[in-house]
């Protein structure tokens, strides 16, 4: 229920009641502010400021009093720069944008709160935006376009007609920032009779109809009345002048004065002491002739009167629970308002908003639209299409979400091209052919791109045009809500890729000159354009824009379920240089003037509401530059991410697969590669490859290794060379990086073919638009690679691989092209040399005992050559110090094989 004020100017917003939305945020003073105290006092050291002592002493008292929030702040477990405390780094500079930053984000907290009751409902506008039905038999449509004259909403309800259902300023409601309103009555059915109640309400998810029972009205208040009153206490209530005049009588008499002058003859005393006889000479009388208060006057010329309450009868009447079930009793049900109503807008009907602006009349899709056609064909333009199918067809839940694992074993999808035939699959396809297998293959989360709506289906979903709606090629809503639910009942977490970093420019569809001006959504000039992609760029520092990205968050996790989010290309929105630049490492680089603090104050409170709101939502920043602090918590500096993806590492395979020679891979390069940043490689989200190289005008490592084997004179010896680094770069990813591994759909079974999206340039074919899923029945080479893919997710099921913390690496040699390293109890060995095969290979380990092989390459069932035999599987260690550890084990390892062994 939103309430709009031109007088006030001020947008106030009382959201709907639910179990979620009772929770304050705990807040410093009178003003509200976001904050999640942690226990201890952090201090901040002296070199991270770089201010020497004698120019601290010299504060100015604004200085002093900063510095005394800053202590506040840190008494509750806020420290802006305490990343840089905890890990050492001095850097003034880098550390003074920090706390900037800091209080520009609890200035934005402070606007925030102004604008609304409380800072989360920021998250929530969603409840209010666009079109909802209103339980008194209307639908209410709300839009943000302040460069619009006029707003209509116009459809195939109303004959597309820019008139009939239309907001003007001054008429149904057009708010001082931009909001317009309108408000769509249901028809009234021929031969049926306006309700009794103007304020009637329908309970539209029961069929059947309470309060409409045949018991009236009248009879309804009659007994809530009875209920609530005490005897004689509704007197006061169904005769509220009769009161008044008894005690006007009593106190002046039948022929009392008339006017305001005669009044004032008689004396200011008479008349407490009149009433003060009259009180005591009534005494004895019931209740019921008693009223529960003393009208007193004092004597003073602004207080005529005061109502002083019995504060018995007050605190008997607070205690008092009002008779709600009555006022229940009134709603009607479903049926009684189909009987007398036609809806103002049936399910699926098409519209848009129309707008009267400087530049002449303009038709937009609604930028909260849940439902769109962006495909009209034809000439035509796109639509939003109205859902709300009858409770009886609609999605319910019936899967609660799992729990979030220790690790993330991630299987990205593109539902699109997830089926084997060359079409657009849809979401029910998906659920029956797809979730299955994922289940199967061991993983844990399916991440899903392209399922935000876009228009041009080659985009693969990135060039998003309606950020909450579901894309209406692979089915509906209730479709896409199906998937999630049938997902969790399978134990998996889903994650969507949201793409907040930038937005296609498309006006017919899209959000781009949305109300005819050009600064409605997205910077003006060349800042609201991406440099090299053609799309627009969003105005972050704007609080409609902001609130629209926060609550697009929301609502996907409040409407479809939605476990967490994989953030897209955050570079091309930290910068205005959109990540293009040259990146030595230099902390300057991401304090100066081409940073958008902007963009970064939208992802902390981004982040900050998300795990507010849901303490179990996952968060992943996918970011080429590697921000510093993406996974600090906010009150540390940080952004707040659960993950960061490390992208670097797949770029690094390409490279070696691609360009150098087998024998001049260097083990140092990749190892330093795979594990990033050890301060943060807990947080890591590794993959060997994703649906980049498999779209982006790449090649699978399948493609790659296997592309042209067919038509070569050895084509067994690369088939042997491909299956070997195919289950070796996937095996050392997998057990070397973070909690977090994720693999793009059919790179398990090392699909031969890359994804090639319908366009022009391929006369719009989609043979390469699918997947095979045929091979895992027709071909010993992928049914082998699938199998091994098995088992190496079923040795992070059943031996925490991945959540075991950061591995001890103590033996890389680039000569012999051998690496190992420890996790937990368990011993990985890789020999990457392409022909040297060792038979006893000297590592340290530091427990002594047996190791069992649990995991090799080489075995004949993943398609290796069986070199280890079957007495080679258990080794024992002897007591010989290798690699600075205790003892010594002595492993057979062929070329081109890795293994696991495990401590007995």
């Amino acid at each position: 229920m939103a309430s709009l004020s031109n007088s006030s100017k001020s947008f106030s917003v009382n959201l709907y009641p639910s179990a979620n939305l009772s929770v304050n945020f705990p807040f410093k003073s009178n003003v509200q502010r976001i904050s999640w105290a942690k226990k201890g006092k952090l201090r901040i050291a002296c070199n991270v400021t770089g201010q020497p002592q004698s120019q601290r002493q010299k504060k100015s008292k604004k200085n002093k009093k900063n510095e005394d929030e800053d202590e506040d702040e840190a008494e509750k477990g806020v420290n802006p720069v305490g990343f840089l405390t905890r890990v050492g780094i001095s850097h003034k500079q880098y550390a003074q944008f920090l706390r900037e930053r800091h209080k520009a984000l609890k200035d934005l907290k402070d606007e925030l709160f102004n604008r609304n009751l409380q800072i989360k409902d920021v998250a929530y506008v969603f409840d209010f935006m666009g079109l909802h039905r209103h339980p008194e038999h209307r639908m209410d449509f709300m839009e943000w376009a302040p460069g619009a004259r006029y707003c209509a909403l116009v459809g195939d309800f109303n004959q597309w007609s820019p008139t009939e259902n239309a907001a003007r300023e001054g008429r149904f409601g057009r708010d001082d920032y931009g909001y317009w309103f309108i408000i769509l009555e249901d028809k009234l059915r021929e031969g049926e009779k306006p309700d009794e109640l103007y304020f009637q309400q329908y309970n539209y998810l029961d069929n059947h109809d309470k309060g409409d029972s045949g018991v009236s009205i009248d009879e309804i208040f009659k007994k809530a009345n009875d209920e609530y009153w005490e005897p004689g206490e509704d007197t006061f209530v169904n005769h509220r002048f009769e009161v008044p005049a008894k005690l006007y009588e009593q106190l002046f008499g039948p022929n009392g004065p008339q006017t305001i002058e005669e009044l004032n003859e008689i004396p200011l005393l008479d008349a407490e002491t009149r009433y003060k006889q009259w009180k005591e000479q009534h005494k004895d009388d019931p209740p019921s002739n008693l009223p529960p208060c003393d009208v007193i006057d004092s004597g003073k010329v602004y207080d005529v009167f005061n109502i002083i309450t019995d504060p018995v009868w007050a605190e008997k009447i607070r205690n008092k629970a009002p008779p709600l079930p009555y006022w229940l009793e009134t709603r009607k049900g479903r049926q009684a308002w189909l009987k007398k109503y036609a809806p103002a807008i049936p399910h699926l009907s098409k519209y848009r908003v129309y707008f009267n602006t400087s530049n002449g009349p303009l038709e937009r899709v609604p930028a909260w639209a849940t439902y769109v056609e962006p495909d009209a064909g034809g000439g035509k333009q796109a639509f939003a299409i109205h859902w709300e199918p009858p409770p009886e067809y609609a999605h319910k839940w019936k899967n609660s979400r799992p729990r979030i694992p220790k690790s993330l074993r991630i299987y990205e999808c593109h539902v699109g091209i997830s089926g084997s035939e060359p079409k657009v699959s849809s979401f029910v396809e998906f659920i029956e052919k797809v979730l299955p297998h994922v289940k199967e293959a061991g993983y844990n989360a399916i991440q899903m791109i392209g399922v935000v709506e876009h228009k041009d289906y080659f985009t693969v979903g990135y060039r998003v045009t309606n950020l909450f709606a579901v894309s209406s090629r692979y089915g509906t809503p209730d479709d896409f809500k199906r998937l999630v639910d049938e997902a969790h009942g399978l134990g998996l977490l889903v994650f969507l890729d949201i793409v907040h970093s930038y937005s296609a420019a498309d006006e017919m569809v899209g959000l781009s000159l949305f109300d005819g001006s050009n600064d409605c959504y997205f910077h003006t000039g060349k800042r609201g354009h991406h440099k090299y992609w053609g799309t627009r760029m969003f105005k972050y520092g704007d609080h409609e824009v902001l609130q629209y990205l926060i609550s697009n968050l929301n609502w996907w996790v409040e409407e479809y379920q939605i476990d967490g989010f994989h953030f897209h290309s955050l570079s091309s929105m930290l910068y205005t240089h959109n990540g293009f630049a040259l990146f030595t490492g230099d902390l300057e680089e991401y304090c100066n003037q081409y940073v958008d603090k902007d963009a970064l104050l939208y992802l902390i409170l981004a982040n900050e509401l998300l795990h507010f709101l849901h303490p179990n939502i996952i968060t992943i920043a996918e970011d080429s530059t590697f921000y510093p602090g993406l996974c600090e918590p906010t009150t540390q500096g940080g952004l707040g991410f659960d993950y960061y993806v490390n992208t670097s590492a797949t770029e690094m395979w390409l490279s070696l697969l691609k360009d150098i020679p087998d024998h001049q891979w260097s083990m140092s390069k990749i190892v330093n590669t795979l594990i990033g940043n050890k301060l943060y490689a807990d947080k890591m989200l590794l993959y060997a490859e994703n649906h980049n190289q498999s779209i982006s005008g790449g090649q699978s490592f399948a493609e790659i290794l296997f592309g042209d084997i067919e038509e070569h004179p050895n084509s067994e010896q690369l088939l042997i060379r491909g299956s070997c680094l195919h289950k070796m770069i996937r095996m050392l990813t997998f057990t070397i990086g973070g909690r977090a591994y994720l693999n793009f759909i059919g790179n398990e079974f090392g699909h031969p073919k890359r994804v090639e999206f319908p366009m022009p340039s391929n006369n719009f074919s989609y043979s390469l638009a699918n997947r095979s899923w045929d091979l895992l029945a027709n071909e010993a080479v992928h049914q082998q690679l699938f199998s091994f893919d098995k088992d190496l997710m079923s040795l992070d099921e059943n031996q925490r691989v991945l959540s075991r913390g950061f591995p001890n690496i103590h033996h890389i040699n680039d000569t012999t092209m051998v690496i190992a390293y420890v996790r937990g109890p368990l011993l990985f060995v890789f020999n990457f040399h392409p022909t040297n095969t060792y038979e006893r290979y000297s590592l340290g380990v530091e427990e002594a005992g047996e190791y069992q092989i649990i995991l090799n390459t080489d075995e004949k069932k993943y398609g290796g050559q069986g070199h280890v035999e079957a007495n080679q599987y258990l080794q024992r260690t002897i007591n010989k110090r290798v690699d600075g550890l205790g003892n010594c084990l002595e492993v057979p390892l062929p070329s081109r094989t890795a293994q696991g062994l495990d401590m007995q």
